[in-house]
């Protein structure tokens, strides 16, 4: 019986993905079985969760497995499985288009590759679409588990834009995917290929993974579990070797790069659980894109038995970058994601977990430099945000920042805050820092003069998160966090003096200044910043900094608009020209670009870029 058969247009995102998926040249073909095999197995996973409540579903097939299968004189190769399946809607839904806010990132990225790599497929849930890498025409057949047997569907495309969808008769539940070989994929339609491929990535899986027994070269109707069909994570340490944590790693984050490190531990007694816990060696595809709000990679399991992704429960955002597996034995095994969030045994686990990943880090940070270099290269930033988030473990993260500094090797950002109290004089009791928005910028402010001059290190940040988290961190062991374009400079009481009196020799000059900017500046003082450059802007403690106040601003947010104070330093030949000259037009004209080159040097934005070049034109000219 065949009923309802409509021919329907992919949405215009699937087709963008199709296009690109079967018009470009991938260095890993394989990688479909790998996807669908998972795919299969969530829906195992999805079947035993949802049995927990209706026992019914498994009636008449409580085995859960998956079937591979091959088909050398129709050139097919099959992908069965006897878990939840799909309803006629869930087909449309999963198939027809794909409901991944990181998709279209997926299809930017992946049209800006001059070869398409098929790495970056799975990561937005569109892994199913790795199918016509391999075939020029996909078959599916699903029922979903408690539907009857008329309620059968069958989906059909050759992913060119449209694909055919009708319902049928099918007497099992589950999900058969049917992949129609292109000419050139004769590898898979070997069974030593196909079990290689298994065994590879796959074997981890926790439902049995099967193949027919072959004789005389041919299937037979005798099945073979091929997979270990085991929860790795059960296993102790000693009987998993690292390929197989790898394997796991790759499959677990649909990532082709090995993981740069992992934590596997038990916790036995009252509260029993394992954790396994991976830090990938490049971000997650959605972390690059700037991803806060997809938060995936962390799985939650309750006796074996899939219960979410449970990144948000188990994980605090600075560290979704984590991906794992956490296996509770003694949650209630019906708990909902409301009683997640208030459960007690989950906090535990979260504290758990973000202790043996910062552990882990740690570990690479002392043992492996090499690793911790490239952990921090993908990663740095985003652990910057835990500054912010989590108070209690402020210092431990604060402990494995990396910066570049007056005394580092140009931007490499190799110096942490212990590096520069090691190196600070028995008198100095502040760690000096400087925020802008590129290295060059920050090594060449002058604001840097007076403690280049004085020999004080000074610690140069310049990643757009350090001026938002050093609100937050204020000190590190002991040593307070200062700004050196902020607040007033600490001297001694010589240097004190001599400021006093070169402020007052400059009175005159200061009250020139103040009246020819006008309302363009809050004040006008001698600098004791500056030793070679004419001038600098001076915030006060609490002042943002200019460069990120530019940046907030263009993203949209309305930012306060404040006065600067301009600081100069009256021994430059500018000062004096300013100082003696009687034209009222080139006073002028000095003094704004005294100031707007302090503007430019601070990062902030020029009010009237037209009228400042007209001004140095003029300058120039004499």
């Amino acid at each position: 019986m065949t009923t309802t058969a409509e021919t329907r247009k992919f949405e215009a995102e699937v087709a963008q993905v199709l296009h690109l998926v079967t018009h470009s040249l991938y260095s890993h073909k394989e990688i479909f079985l790998r996807e669908l095999i998972s795919n299969a197995s969530d829906a195992c996973d999805k079947l035993r969760f949802e049995s927990i409540g209706r026992p019914e579903l498994l009636s008449g097939d409580a085995e859960l497995h998956i079937d591979v299968s091959w088909d050398t004189d129709n050139r097919t190769v099959t992908i069965r499985d006897n878990g939840v399946g799909m309803s006629r809607d869930e087909i449309v839904a999963n198939l027809g288009t794909i409901a991944s806010s990181g998709t279209r990132r997926f299809l930017e990225a992946m049209s800006t590759e001059q070869k398409g790599d098929a790495r970056l497929i799975g990561q937005f849930g569109v892994g199913f679409y790795s199918s016509f890498v391999v075939a020029d025409k996909v078959t599916v057949l699903s029922r979903r588990a408690g539907l009857p047997a008329s309620e059968g569907v069958k989906w059909e495309s050759d992913g060119k834009g449209e694909y055919l969808l009708e319902q049928i008769e099918l007497p099992e539940r589950g999900t058969a995917i049917v992949l129609h070989l292109k000419a050139d994929e004769d590898d898979f339609l070997k069974r030593w290929e196909l079990r290689s491929l298994i065994t590879r990535y796959s074997d981890h899986v926790a439902f049995p993974i099967r193949l027919p027994v072959e004789k005389d070269d041919k299937p037979t109707d005798e099945w073979e579990t091929v997979n270990a069909a085991s929860a790795l994570w059960t296993k102790s340490k000693s009987e998993i070797s690292d390929e197989e944590y790898q394997n796991f790693y790759k499959s677990l984050g649909h990532d082709f790069n090995d993981a740069l490190a992992w934590t596997h531990n038990r916790v036995e007694g009252n509260q029993s659980y394992i954790t396994l816990l991976y830090l990938p060696s490049q971000p997650p595809f959605e972390l690059m894109m700037g991803g806060r709000d997809e938060r995936k990679g962390l799985k939650l399991y309750i006796k074996r038995v899939f219960i979410m992704d449970a990144a948000e429960q188990l994980l605090p955002n600075y560290l979704r970058f984590v991906r794992g597996v956490v296996d509770a034995d003694d949650l209630p095994l019906n708990v909902s994601r409301e009683i997640l969030q208030q459960n007690r045994q989950l906090e535990r686990i979260k504290a758990a977990c973000v202790k043996r990943v910062l552990d882990l880090i740690e570990k690479l940070a002392k043992d492996e430099p090499e690793k911790f270099q490239t952990f921090y290269k993908a990663f740095g930033n985003t652990l910057k945000e835990g500054i912010v988030e989590d108070h209690a473990n402020r210092e431990r993260i604060a402990k494995l920042l990396r910066f570049a500094s007056t005394k580092g090797e140009g931007s490499t950002q190799s110096v942490s805050l212990d590096d520069y109290i090691g190196r600070m004089p028995v008198s100095q009791d502040t760690i000096w820092y400087i925020t802008a928005d590129s290295y060059a910028a920050a090594v060449g402010s002058p604001q840097l003069e007076a403690f280049k001059a004085k020999d004080i290190e000074v610690l140069l940040m310049f990643d757009r998160i350090d001026e938002w988290m050093l609100g937050s961190l204020n000190e590190y062991s002991g040593k307070k966090l200062r700004n050196v374009a902020k607040g007033e400079l600490p001297l001694d009481e010589e240097a004190k003096k001599q400021q006093e009196e070169a402020s007052k020799a400059a009175e005159p000059l200061l009250k020139k200044l103040k009246d020819l900017l006008g309302d363009r500046v809050g004040d006008v003082k001698v600098s004791a910043r500056l030793t070679d450059s004419p001038s600098c802007l001076a915030l006060s403690d609490y002042e943002m900094a200019p460069h990120l106040a530019r940046l907030l601003r263009e993203a949209g947010h309305d930012m306060p608009s404040s006065k600067p104070t301009l600081e100069i330093n009256p021994q430059h030949a500018l000062l004096k020209r300013v100082e003696t000259e009687s034209d009222e037009g080139k006073s002028r004209d000095l003094a704004n670009l005294l100031l707007e080159q302090a503007e430019i040097a601070a990062g902030a934005p020029l009010p009237d870029p037209a009228a400042f070049v007209q001004r140095l034109n003029r300058v120039l000219l004499g």
